[in-house]
């Protein structure tokens, strides 16, 4: 069976209102603000660490914190502290996502051994690949990722 729009249902279809027609749109939901695991924050590991220890180092549930949507977690007290004083300075910039995807539009999960500290901010990547692209210049990705983010999430 065959169906035909006729010229009269065409015109018909003009005169729905465009509320109905927005009623059955779907709607995509945003992605998270922080890239998070299960409510867990870039993958469990301490963002101080990086600046402190200079690895990436697994936080504890005894000394988590929550922020932006997701808990992160730390090694000490201290360090949860210190988040807690500065998230800006210590929380991953584009929320822990990988920056060189950021840099090209785009969001992806990130590998804690994939890391980078510049002018004092944390930058995530999502494998050691990504990173090697990252490094070849990060000013300028930096910028790219700004003129994206938070757009990309969604």
């Amino acid at each position: 069976m065959t169906t035909r729009l006729t010229r009269r249902a065409a015109l018909g279809l003009l005169a729905v209102p465009p509320v109905l027609i927005a009623a059955g749109t779907p709607v995509l939901a945003m992605e998270p603000e922080t890239f998070q695991t299960d409510g867990i924050a870039i993958n469990g590991i301490d963002p101080v660490a990086y600046f402190t220890d200079a690895a990436p180092v697994a936080g504890s549930p005894d000394h988590s914190v929550d922020h932006n949507g997701a808990t992160w977690r730390f090694v000490s007290a201290d360090n949860a502290a210190a988040f807690q004083a500065d998230p800006e300075k210590y929380g991953a910039r584009f929320g822990g996502y990988c920056a060189y995807a950021a840099s090209l539009g785009y969001l992806a999960p990130t590998q804690p051994e994939a890391w980078t500290v510049y002018e004092d901010r944390l930058y995530l990547n999502a494998n050691l690949r990504a990173r090697e692209l990252w490094l070849q210049d990060v000013p300028g990705n930096i910028v790219k990722g700004e003129a994206n983010w938070p757009a990309i999430l969604g």
